[in-house]
C-alpha cells in the first residue's frame, strides 16, 4: 500500500475571496452578462504609452532577452534612485534598490531576509490579506492590531504598545500608506512617531508604499505624493511597485529599497528563488520615469479623484457607514449598515449583487476577518462611467431588495 503523501502545512493560508468572484465574473461575461467589476485595483488605463513604446521596440529588435543581474539592471534601479529624489528629496543609493518580480516578489524576499520563524510582526486589521498570508507561511506569527476608525484604520503606537503588553516583544511592523482596502494614510507626523518606536524597540519597519503618487491631498500639502518611510529612518525596508501610479499590473515589475544589513541576503535570496526579475519589463520600465510617462500617470490620478468625490457624494444615498476617507489608492471601504438587513454577511451580500445587477464588489472578509462580514470594497480604478453606472445599480438592487434609500 502506497503511503499517503500530505499537503504542507505552511499551505493552509486563507485563499482571496475576489478570485472566486473574479472567477464568477468571467463566467457571467462569457455568457453573455453585462458585468461591472469594481474588484481589481487595477487601473484600467494600462502603461504609460513611453514604456508600451519601449517594450514593442525591444522585441521588434530581436535582442536576447537573457538573465539580468539579480536585483535588476542598473538602469533601472538608477532610474528608481533619481524618483526618490524627484518625489521626496532624499538621496537613494542605487546598491540600495533591488528590482523584484512585482511588490509580492519584495515582500516574499524581504520577509525571508528580516524574520525568522516564531518571529512577532504586527500588522493592521483590515488590510491586504497577502501580508498575513504570506507571513504564515514562513512561519511568522502575525499579530493583528485591530485598527478601525478611531485610529484612522492605521497603527499606532499605543497599538502596538498593547499588542506587546498582550504577545510579547515584535519583531517587525508592516505599515501601509495609502492603504489597501481603505485607502486611509499616515501623515509625515504620525509616520514618524511609528519609525521613531520601531527604533527604539528593536522592530523592523516594512513600509509599503505602492499606492503613492495615487493621493487626494490638499493644495499646498507638503507631501503631496505620500511620506516616505526612509525620509525618517533606513533601518527599514520601503516596498513600492510599478502596478499601481503607472498602470502596469500584468508586468510584474516591483522593488524595494533595502537597508544596509539586509541587502547582502536579499541578493542571495532573489538569486535563488528567481533568478531576476523579467528581463523586457526591467529595460521599459526605465521609461516610466520619463516627463511624458509621469504626466500621464498623473492625469489618471486626477479621473481617480473625480471618481472618488462621485462616491463620496452618493453614501448618503447607498446608506453605507464607517466609511473609510480614501485619502488615497483608489479604493472604497465601508460597512454595509441597513443595506446588510435583509442578507447573513457581506458575501451573500455581493453574491446576490453581482447576480442580480452585475455588478461585482469585495466582501470586507477578505481584508478584516473579524470585522469584515459586514463590509464591502469598492474598487473605483474601473473608469469614471462604469462606477456611475454600478453605484445606480445598486441604489437599485438596494431599493429593491433591502429597502436602502
Amino acid at each position: 500500500m502506497r503511503k499517503p503523501l500530505t499537503v504542507a502545512a505552511r499551505a493552509d493560508v486563507q485563499p482571496f475571496a475576489v478570485m472566486d468572484i473574479l472567477q464568477r465574473v468571467a463566467d457571467l461575461r462569457a455568457a453573455g452578462r453585462d458585468i461591472i467589476s469594481l474588484c481589481a485595483g487595477e487601473p484600467s488605463g494600462g502603461a504609460p504609452s513611453a514604456v508600451s513604446s519601449r517594450a514593442a521596440e525591444i522585441h521588434a529588435s530581436g535582442m536576447p532577452l537573457t538573465y539580468t543581474p539579480t536585483l535588476g539592471i542598473l538602469d533601472l534601479r538608477q532610474a528608481i534612485a533619481g524618483h526618490y529624489k524627484r518625489w521626496y528629496g532624499i538621496d537613494v543609493p542605487a546598491r540600495n534598490v533591488a528590482v523584484t518580480t512585482g511588490s509580492s516578489g519584495a515582500f516574499m524576499l524581504l520577509f525571508l531576509a528580516a524574520f525568522n520563524p516564531g518571529d512577532k510582526v504586527a500588522l493592521a486589521r483590515p488590510g491586504y490579506p497577502a501580508y498575513k498570508n504570506i507571513l504564515k507561511a514562513l512561519g511568522i506569527d502575525v499579530i493583528e492590531l485591530d485598527a478601525g476608525s478611531g485610529s484612522h484604520f492605521q497603527p499606532t503606537p499605543e497599538l502596538l504598545e498593547a499588542a506587546v503588553r498582550e504577545h510579547g516583544p515584535l519583531a517587525g511592523l508592516v505599515l501601509a500608506s495609502p492603504a489597501n482596502p481603505t485607502g486611509t494614510m499616515v501623515s509625515r507626523a504620525e509616520l514618524t512617531g511609528l519609525s521613531n518606536w520601531c527604533g527604539e524597540n528593536g522592530v523592523r519597519l516594512v513600509s509599503d508604499e505602492i499606492y503613492h503618487g495615487i493621493t487626494y491631498s490638499a493644495q499646498g500639502d507638503p507631501d503631496p505624493k505620500g511620506v516616505c518611510a526612509w525620509e525618517m529612518d533606513r533601518s527599514g525596508v520601503v516596498i513600492s511597485s510599478f502596478s499601481k501610479y503607472w498602470g502596469m499590473t500584468g508586468w510584474r515589475l516591483g522593488w524595494a529599497l533595502v537597508p544596509d544589513d539586509l541587502v547582502q541576503a536579499v541578493d542571495a535570496l532573489a538569486g535563488n528563488v528567481a533568478l531576476c526579475p523579467p528581463a523586457p519589463a526591467q529595460m521599459a520600465a526605465v521609461e516610466a520615469f520619463s516627463e511624458q510617462s509621469y504626466a500621464e500617470a498623473d492625469a489618471f490620478v486626477a479621473e481617480f479623484s473625480r471618481m472618488r468625490d462621485y462616491i463620496l457624494d452618493k453614501v448618503a444615498d447607498l446608506g453605507w457607514t464607517d466609511a473609510a476617507p480614501a485619502d488615497g489608492a483608489f479604493y472604497f471601504y465601508a460597512n454595509l449598515g441597513p443595506a446588510l438587513a435583509n442578507f447573513a454577511d457581506s458575501g451573500r451580500y455581493c453574491a446576490a449583487l453581482l447576480e442580480s445587477e452585475g455588478v461585482a464588489l469585495v466582501p470586507g472578509a477578505d481584508f478584516d476577518g473579524v470585522g469584515g462580514f459586514a463590509t464591502v470594497r469598492l474598487s473605483f480604478a474601473a473608469g469614471y462611467d462604469a462606477v456611475c453606472q454600478a453605484l445606480a445599480r445598486i441604489e437599485r438592487f438596494q431599493a429593491a431588495n433591502v429597502g436602502a434609500r
